[in-house]
């Protein structure tokens, strides 16, 4: 049986008349669609960069990575407070256009781009992270078509990994940017071409926990891109180093040691202080921003019992939280901190039982949470699911079944 983790709303979020409140708002306050909606608290977020701040070497750039949480609100607020976005589809780069952020100020990942969306980016002065020969000569192409000089920097694809990632990105073969020691050539014919060249990027892996496995791969990150400098004859614009950090979800996961990554990304500040002193050192974060600033919020609408096991209804499920329903990543489900969001107030054994916590959807795979000791529900009682801020509501399948579409709010 998976046991919850114990969450305390404090000091995440606050506690008002036994019920969880977000920007001093409950669920019932909250609650104008009578369907599922997330919250977004931007008291959170503004923690967690304050926290990245106090720690990191003041002269590194933040950029959010949209792909995180491509809520519109949300991904104005964040471009306001960070150095930069990084976008991974032409419909993401049009939405933070649209939303005023300066095409210089995004700059633009993944393989297989179309040529519409290359030409978005080089239309809009984003950075088009290069991803294969192939893509590099279709940028040249356009721009000698559109008469507008590409801004391009080349993603590499190390060949170490970072260790300990919940998704490895880099190392050994993979789809994603160019083979480091291939990589030469590729910086050359940029430079050749008379594109802008404005710096490499190196993503290896998301969802880290270990502090020692992302010190090790920026340790290696930042000699990749000195060695590359070095070849090129000149400094690099920028580097975008990624970043990786976790978040932790399920019982046993220990937070991420900021300081210590702090501290040694300070170290390598310095000594790589002469290599990269014309170069923007870019760390690029997204879930470790927004994931546990987000709720999931759906109502009970049943509660039943089948051959003794007590389930709890909801009009909310998969459909909106694919990641917590298990089936976005997880090998073996685990469930995602949750309580009744109205009664927070201590409960002893005689008030709380075992449910399992299933969505409206006809399938065995709507589970919000499966197997775990709250207080007593009642038909009309909220579900708070937690830590669901990132890949929550937009990698969820919105469209099965026809279900309604939830609500977000950032407050």
């Amino acid at each position: 049986m998976n046991k919850p983790k114990h969450i305390d709303p404090l000091p995440y979020f606050s506690v008002r008349d036994h019920c969880l409140a977000i920007a001093g708002r409950t669920p019932t306050e909250l609650d104008q669609f009578d369907r599922p909606f997330y919250i977004y608290s931007k008291q959170r977020i503004e923690q967690k960069l304050s926290a990245l701040r106090s720690v990191i070497p003041s002269n590194i750039h933040l950029h959010y990575a949209v792909k995180a949480n491509p809520m519109a609100d949300l991904i104005a607020w964040l471009g306001s407070r960070c150095e930069g976005l990084d976008v991974a589809s032409g419909g993401e780069l049009q939405k933070a256009l649209s939303l005023g952020i300066a095409g210089q100020d995004i700059s633009f990942a993944g393989p297989g781009k179309s040529l519409g969306e290359l030409t978005l980016a080089i239309e809009s002065d984003c950075t088009l992270n290069i991803e294969s020969e192939t893509e590099l000569t279709r940028v040249i192409e356009l721009s000698q078509q559109l008469k507008k000089t590409a801004r391009v920097a080349l993603r590499l694809n190390p060949n170490f990994e970072l260790k300990s990632s919940g998704m490895q990105m880099a190392g050994g073969a993979k789809p994603f940017g160019v083979d480091a020691e291939t990589a030469l050539p590729i910086l050359q014919r940029m430079l050749a071409a008379g594109l802008n060249f404005r710096g490499i990027q190196i993503y290896a892996g998301s969802q880290n926990l270990s502090a020692s496995a992302i010190n090790e791969a920026m340790t290696q990150t930042f000699a990749l891109g000195a060695q590359l400098s070095q070849e090129l004859g000149q400094p690099l614009p920028s580097f975008n180093v990624g970043g990786g950090f976790g978040v932790p979800y399920f019982a046993g996961q220990q937070e991420l040691d900021l300081d210590a990554v702090g501290k040694h990304l300070h170290s390598l500040m310095q000594d790589y202080q002469s290599v990269f002193a014309e170069t923007d050192i870019i760390l690029e974060l997204g879930r470790y921003l927004v994931a546990d600033a987000g709720v999931y919020l759906c109502k009970v609408t049943d509660k039943k019992v089948s051959r003794g096991e007590t389930f709890l209804i909801t009009n909310g499920g998969l459909h909106h939280s694919l990641a917590a329903s298990g089936n976005f990543g997880q090998v073996i489900r685990k469930n995602y901190p949750v309580l009744i969001a109205n009664k927070l107030e201590p409960t002893n054994k005689n008030h709380t039982e075992e449910v399992t916590i299933v969505g409206p959807l006809c399938t065995p795979l709507d589970i919000l949470a499966k197997h775990v000791q709250l207080p007593k529900a009642d038909i009309g009682d909220y579900v708070a699911v937690f830590q669901t801020g990132a890949y929550g509501y937009s990698a969820s399948p919105k469209d099965f079944l026809g279900h309604p579409a939830a609500h977000e709010i950032l407050l």
